[in-house]
């Protein structure tokens, strides 16, 4: 039996919100539980596009002669340190009425929810500001990201709206290999998972919440392979184990390389709530029938899971290609059951 459930993660490369809502709703139709904007515009680079906003903080200073890195500049106390909007409540809430009008249209089915997909504030600090004044300026951003989100929740009917934390800086830094986006963190079994639970633990209780476990999407290809699921297994578990908000979905990407079992066999030891949704990474451009041999391994080793790609499909991809993948998805997968 083919999953009958696909997601997507956030970026989908078309032109449009409202391109992006009737490819995937027309396609998919009830195979969706959530359906992003597609993240148009400058968020189609992820975090590039808050780039503008810290180069305009009184707060920080460019390093040298390029754009970025930035600093803190020197003399300014942390208690000065203030973001304001963010932008991403001003783009959900813009695209949440161009969902609504899809949805009524017919484009969306009337039960899937609005996801607003969100990076962890580590990930724009942490790839954007360098320097002793890092800790200073993340927690800044992180009441300013907080905001965002209690704005997003305050626009956004709840039982219309899911929240995804892209997890990526994080994940490299929980794998440990050295790449050139990983960070050194000490204590990481602490100072990953406790900053991530809080996050989920700020959003209401009735809005639900997800993690997109990541390996990075640059040029169409992720920053390092993942060896196999274990280390993804581990961070899923630990967000988990320190979450009070129920987790309603985990993602977790699979190299477009791996269908044998060494890849899937940590799937065994996920120790999520039973309510907990599982998403695996592994549609790729090689195709239905490739998409369905990594299903058939991923199933000795783990029940049920839905269908996705590995991370965004905007970068590298055009039109075209995007809407192959969405045909691969629905090729891949079967209606629910009504």
């Amino acid at each position: 039996m083919q999953p009958d459930h696909v997601h997507f993660v956030g970026s989908i490369g078309l032109d449009t919100v409202d391109d992006v809502l009737k490819a995937c709703g027309r396609t998919l139709g009830r195979r969706l539980k959530r359906l992003p904007d597609g993240e148009p515009g400058g968020r189609r680079l992820w975090v590039s596009w808050q780039v503008p906003l810290l180069r305009a903080s009184p707060f920080l200073r460019q390093v040298g002669q390029s754009q970025f890195p930035l600093e803190l500049i020197p003399g300014v106390k942390p208690e000065e340190i203030r973001f304001g909007e963010l932008g991403y409540s001003r783009e959900a809430r813009i695209s949440y009425q161009d969902f609504c009008a899809a949805r009524e249209r017919g484009d969306v089915p009337k039960n899937v929810r609005f996801q607003v997909s969100l990076p962890t504030p580590f990930a724009v600090i942490g790839a954007f500001v360098h320097g002793e004044g890092v800790p200073q300026v993340l927690a800044a951003y992180e009441q300013a990201m907080i905001r965002e989100v209690r704005s997003i929740c305050a626009a956004i009917p709840h039982a219309d709206l899911a929240i995804q934390w892209d997890v990526c800086i994080e994940m490299l830094a929980w794998d440990g290999r050295p790449s050139p986006f990983t960070p050194r963190i000490e204590n990481k079994e602490e100072a990953i998972p406790r900053p991530i639970g809080k996050l989920c633990d700020t959003i209401p209780e009735d809005v639900e919440v997800g993690i997109h476990l990541c390996y990075g999407d640059y040029d169409a290809k992720h920053f390092i392979e993942p060896v196999d699921a274990a280390k993804m297994v581990e961070l899923a578990n630990a967000i988990a184990d320190v979450t009070k908000h129920p987790l309603a979905f985990v993602h977790i990407p699979v190299p477009v390389s791996r269908d044998d079992d060494a890849f899937f066999e940590p799937l065994e030891e996920l120790k999520l709530d039973p309510g907990t949704e599982v998403y695996l990474g592994l549609v790729h451009e090689d195709g239905a029938e490739a998409t369905k041999r990594r299903i058939a391994t991923a199933k000795r080793h783990l029940a049920e899971f839905g269908i996705a790609t590995e991370c965004g499909i905007a970068r590298q991809r055009t039109v075209q290609r995007v809407e192959r993948l969405i045909r691969i998805h629905a090729e891949s997968s079967v209606e629910p059951p009504d």
